[in-house]
C-alpha cells in the first residue's frame, strides 16, 4: 500500500473525496489503484492544467488566489481583440510579462513524475493547457508534448504573412531598455506572446493530434485541471468512449469525476510520484 504524506487537509476531506470505480475510497487505496492502472497501461495520454504548476509558485487563473480572480483586468488583456486594438493594453501586458513568476519557476516533483512515464516507455502524448514550459524543463521529450494553449517562452508577430518568432527574453530585453510596446523588427507589426488568447483559434494540427491520441490510448490521466476548458477537455470522454481507463488527479472536484475509474484528491507533487 502507498504511504502518501501531506495530501489531506487535516479533516480527512481529501480522503473522502477520492474514489475508485465510483465509490468513496481512502487516499491510499485510490493511489494504489491509479498506480496499478499506470503499470498495466502501454499508451498513456496525460492532460495537465494549471494545478500541476501551483507547487512551482505559478498561480492558477480562476482559483481563490488566481490571476484573474485577483485582477479581472488581466483577463481582459488575455483577449486578442483588446490586445490588438489598444496600445495601453499591450503596454500593461509587457510590464506583466517582465514580472511573470514563470521566469523563476522550476519543475516540481509532479512534473518530474510525469517524465518518468517516458522512461517507462508508457507515455504516448502529454497535452498541457499550461504555457509555462515546465514540462520541457523537466526533461520531457518535446516530440511528445502538445502545448494546446501555446507558450509564454516565445514571442511572435501577429502581422499576416510575417513569420518572425524569437525567444520571449529577446523582446523583454527591448522592454527593459525602454520600448514599452516593441514592434516587430521585420515588418513593424504587433508582437505578442505565443500563447493562445481568448478569441484566437487553437492550432488545428494540435487539436487533431490530441483527438487521435485520446482515441487510441489505453489510459487517460488528467492532472491539475478542472476539465472545464473546451474543446481540449473532450479528450476525457473520447478516451472513455473508446475503452480507456480514466484517472483524475486534482486538488478539487472536476466536471468529469463521474467518468473516472479513479479520482485521487490532494497535492499533485505528493501524489504523482506514487502514481507514476
Amino acid at each position: 500500500m502507498s504511504e502518501v504524506a501531506g495530501t489531506s487537509d487535516g479533516n480527512g476531506h481529501q480522503e473522502r473525496d477520492s474514489r475508485v470505480d465510483g465509490r468513496p475510497a481512502s487516499l491510499d487505496e485510490a493511489v494504489d489503484r491509479a498506480a496499478d492502472l499506470v503499470t498495466r497501461a502501454s499508451r498513456v495520454v496525460v492532460l495537465t492544467g494549471a494545478g500541476i504548476s501551483t507547487d512551482s509558485r505559478i498561480p492558477d487563473f480562476r482559483g481563490p488566489q488566481g490571476v484573474w480572480t485577483k485582477n479581472p483586468e488581466a483577463e481582459k488583456r488575455a483577449t486578442l481583440q483588446n490586445y490588438m486594438a489598444d496600445p495601453e493594453v499591450r503596454r500593461r501586458a509587457w510590464r506583466e510579462r517582465l514580472d511573470s513568476p514563470v521566469w523563476a519557476a522550476e519543475p516540481n516533483r509532479g512534473h518530474f513524475a510525469l517524465t518518468r512515464l517516458e522512461t517507462r516507455r508508457k507515455l504516448h502524448l502529454l497535452i498541457t493547457q499550461n504555457v509555462d514550459g515546465l514540462h520541457h524543463a523537466a526533461g520531457a521529450n518535446p516530440e511528445r508534448i502538445v502545448e494546446i494553449h501555446g507558450t509564454l517562452r516565445q514571442v511572435v508577430c501577429m502581422a499576416p504573412g510575417c513569420d518572425y518568432a524569437v525567444p520571449m527574453q529577446e523582446a523583454l530585453n527591448r522592454v527593459r531598455l525602454g520600448d514599452d510596446d516593441p514592434p516587430c523588427p521585420t515588418c513593424g507589426g504587433i508582437l505578442k506572446s505565443a500563447t493562445i488568447s481568448f478569441g484566437q483559434d487553437l492550432v488545428y494540427d494540435d487539436l487533431v493530434r490530441a483527438q487521435a491520441a485520446a482515441e487510441t490510448c489505453d489510459l487517460l490521466l488528467a492532472v491539475g485541471t478542472t476539465l472545464a476548458v473546451y474543446p481540449i477537455a473532450n479528450v476525457v470522454p473520447v478516451a472513455k468512449s473508446r475503452g480507456a481507463a480514466v484517472v483524475i488527479v486534482n486538488g478539487s472536484p472536476t466536471e468529469m469525476d463521474h467518468l473516472a475509474d479513479v479520482v485521487v484528491r490532494g497535492s499533485l507533487s505528493d501524489l504523482l510520484p506514487a502514481i507514476c
